[in-house]
């Protein structure tokens, strides 16, 4: 039977679709079953719940083009979360939990390890986890067994930001885990840095002037200060001088009328007559003894008269000098008040019309040439002040500063506050130290050499911790800090931070609030 060429080449065409879908079905085929193997070698790695060091993801990932092993195909992939709360490990039955604890101890690692998803005792696992930080040599923890659980032998310091590598050993198998996690870190390049003003500088050795600051208030220096008293009871006529004003030794202040002082100077008055003609007897007796017209016993005689009424005499003028009163005033009962001293007044308790005792405080004058800081000191700091120390006193309500030298320092601490006084005597030539004023007091303890200290404008406060943030390539890291001495611009690094370490020195805080912002912070 003979097919016409339109039949022949109609069947060509058949042919030659059912060829083309045998082929498709075999590839489609080929496909499943490639899929179907890489779902199975990678169903461990489904269903992993991005676990947690106090709240933060794992972004561990795997990449099978690099030939890995069973073992480290584990230890590269995410990690559950096990029952403790920790990032929870396993390979081949074998399984291991990785906490960090630090409720009311320092932060530890803990570990409790499984088979087959039952716990295990921890003594029969041997197991090491090595840290690896920024700008840090490994650090490599073991572990003691201790309740249910595997106990680190050291605390992991802040910040939790490394990588983590988990070596361990349950029968004659080795397991290794590993992880990472970031807090506290930001990266930034030297143009970032450069655009937002912050220096890199370096930590180091340096000299550092300790210092002590204290708190206190400017008062009168007492040994410069006069209370005036008027000496005499009597009635103010007039005064001369008012509070605030500046007067001159020697300058009349007030005027008393007082009837003691007539009295004192009429007895004067009449010892300086008696003196007198005392004088002119025996100036006449001595001459008549001479020329021995009279006897000796009349000369003796007016000579006694003579040296008592100068007793007398000398005896008026001295309480009337005691009182301050000038012996030659025509008015007997009126007594210029003068000023002891050069100074100004600062305390002013009299009026004309008045009555004055010769005990009232009327005038308080002041030399304010000098000036008293009284300080308060508590008792742990008193060992630290010495007499001729100098200190810089700031003032609280204005702009001004100076130095002035520790003069005494108390005996005694009082038993209610547990601090004790001090006083520094300062310059006070321009007036600008009032008394009242309270002040600040920078006093320099000491020099002493530190080997590590950091620029003070370089710490911030992250939580309830000291921070500064070190430089490690393009990255920033706030690294928890424990400072000691500080002279103002350079703080001494106890602990955190290492010598030669990079920090960022200025600016800190655009660091801190960038960190803020970042999913690389941590909040405990």
């Amino acid at each position: 039977m003979k097919f016409k060429p339109r039949n022949k080449q109609t069947t060509i065409i058949i042919i030659v679709i059912i060829v083309g879908a045998l082929l498709g079905g075999l590839i489609l085929g080929m496909g499943k079953t490639q899929t179907s193997g890489e779902e199975s070698e990678h169903t461990e790695t489904k269903g992993h719940a991005d676990t947690e060091h106090h709240g933060e993801k794992t972004d561990a990932k795997h990449d099978d083009a690099k030939g890995h092993e069973d073992e480290e195909h584990h230890a590269s992939s995410e990690a559950q979360k096990g029952p403790h709360g920790g990032k929870l490990f396993s390979n081949d039955g074998y399984g291991l939990e990785v906490t960090i604890f630090e409720k009311d101890v320092e932060p530890e690692f803990r570990l409790y390890t499984f088979k087959n998803g039952k716990p295990l005792d921890p003594s029969a696992s041997q197991v090491s986890v090595t840290l690896e930080r920024l700008g840090r040599k490994p650090q490599e923890i073991s572990f003691v067994k201790e309740g249910d659980y595997l106990k680190g032998k050291a605390v992991v310091e802040e910040p939790h930001s490394f990588k983590v590598t988990i070596n361990a050993r349950y029968g004659d198998k080795p397991y290794q885990f590993g992880y990472s996690q970031e807090e506290g870190r930001v990266s930034m390049t030297d143009e970032q840095l450069k655009l937002n003003g912050v220096q890199i500088m370096t930590a180091g050795p340096a000299r550092i002037k300790t210092s002590l600051q204290l708190i206190g208030e400017i008062r009168l220096n007492e040994d410069s200060t006069v209370h005036v008293v008027p000496r005499l009871a009597g009635i103010v006529e007039s005064v001369r001088a008012n509070a605030g004003d500046q007067v001159k030794k020697g300058q009349v202040l007030a005027v008393i009328s007082s009837q003691s002082l007539s009295d004192q100077r009429s007895e004067l008055l009449a010892a300086q007559k008696r003196l007198s003609l005392a004088r002119t007897t025996y100036e006449r007796e001595k001459t008549l003894w001479e020329e021995k017209i009279s006897a000796e016993q009349d000369y003796l005689q007016a000579r006694a008269v003579m040296q008592e009424a100068q007793i007398m005499a000398q005896s008026a003028q001295q309480k009337l000098a005691a009182l301050g009163a000038s012996s030659s005033s025509s008015n007997l009962t009126q007594y210029e008040i003068r000023s002891p001293i050069n100074g100004v007044i600062t305390d002013k308790r009299i009026s004309t019309g008045t009555v004055a005792k010769e005990d009232d405080n009327i005038f308080v004058i002041s030399d304010l040439s000098t000036v008293w800081v009284d300080l308060t000191v508590r008792a742990e700091d008193i060992g630290a002040l010495k007499t001729g120390q100098k200190g810089t006193v700031k003032s609280n309500a204005f702009d001004a500063q100076d130095v002035g030298t520790v003069s005494y320092i108390g005996a005694l601490v009082g038993e209610q506050t547990r601090t004790a006084k001090a006083r520094i005597v300062l310059a006070n030539p321009k007036g600008i130290w009032r008394p009242g004023l309270p002040v600040n007091v920078n006093l320099v303890a000491g020099e002493v050499d530190v080997p590590v200290t950091i620029s003070t404008d370089s710490v911030q406060k992250m939580g309830d911790r000291d921070v500064v943030f070190g430089r490690y390539g393009n990255l920033l890291e706030a690294r928890p800090i424990d400072l000691g001495r500080t002279d103002g611009k350079l703080v001494e690094v106890l602990g955190g931070l290492l010598a030669d370490e990079k920090y960022a020195g200025t600016n800190s805080f655009l660091i801190k609030a960038e960190i803020g912002k970042s999913s690389a912070s941590h909040d405990h």
